[in-house]
């Protein structure tokens, strides 16, 4: 269960939830990382060994962490939040850092990605994925949809980033909800990143309850049977405690009602479409 649901305020006010998360039947959370000091995260690993729970740490960056910046001490900067990053990962338990940071998030510059961009979003993944692979993290790149990010916004876009990256710790991290949006069909691309892919966020279009909206789960989900992807599947929703996503009406009952609905759904594909997942 990815903790964004909850909004942007990551901290110990956050530990119930993480009780409730765990009484419902999940193994495993997302957390994001906002605050880039190690330090603060050693409660949090205690807290969810105590619980049992799998953990995985996401970020992003913006308009000062920006890796594709022109400025290089913009670019300098970003790559030394990302390595504290990386550090705080490790602090949590977590395996992987993942998300859309090979640029920043909601800056645009009116046109398409130039090639020095690229080159500097590529060489700046490097110079992460040789840190993360000395602290044993690996990193899951993220494409977004047009209207957040310009870098990267499809999955062959991704994939020839995370191809030129050519580093054994930079992988993906694959997201329907921007699918959704970007994709033909959302299976071929799946099929397509094959086995780069290293963790899968199932979002519906409308970032509420997984199952109740648009999104082609069936094909979703048969596609990750045909790449015999065995890692983990996680809910990312969102609310409008998260302004970022721009959501301003209510999209579910609650917070507990769309973890329990949403969890009983993917079980149900997984027992259709999957011989073994983590949820």
């Amino acid at each position: 269960m990815n903790l964004l649901l909850w909004g942007t305020q990551v901290d110990e006010s956050l530990f119930p939830t993480l009780d409730l998360i765990k009484e419902i039947g999940f193994e495993g959370v997302e957390v994001p990382i906002f605050n880039p000091n190690p330090d603060a995260w050693h409660s949090w690993r205690k807290k969810l060994d105590d619980l049992g729970l799998h953990r995985e740490a996401d970020t992003f960056c913006g308009a000062d962490t920006n890796l594709i910046s022109l400025d290089v001490a913009v670019r300098d900067h970003a790559l030394e939040y990302l390595k504290r990053c990386v550090d705080c990962a490790v602090v949590l338990g977590a395996s992987k850092l993942m998300g859309p940071y090979h640029s920043a998030l909601g800056l645009f510059t009116g046109g398409a990605a130039t090639t020095d961009e690229w080159k500097y979003g590529v060489e700046g993944i490097q110079k992460l994925a040789d840190y993360a692979q000395n602290q044993g993290i690996v990193l899951g790149m993220e494409y977004l949809n047009r209207f957040e990010m310009y870098l990267t916004s499809c999955g062959d876009e991704l994939t020839r980033f995370v191809d030129e990256v050519n580093h054994p710790n930079c992988q993906i991290m694959f997201d329907t909800f921007h699918a959704n949006i970007e994709e033909k069909n959302i299976g071929d691309a799946i099929r397509k990143m094959g086995d780069r892919i290293a963790f899968i966020q199932l979002s519906e279009n409308d970032r509420s309850t997984p199952g109740k909206g648009n999104v082609d789960w069936d094909g979703v989900f048969k596609a990750i049977g045909d790449i015999n992807y065995d890692g983990w599947l996680s809910i990312e929703a969102f609310s409008q405690k998260l302004p970022a996503a721009n959501i301003w009406r209510k999209m579910f009952d609650s917070e507990e009602q769309l973890m329990r609905d949403g969890l009983a759904f993917i079980k149900q594909k997984v027992s259709e479409h999957l011989s073994v997942a983590s949820v």
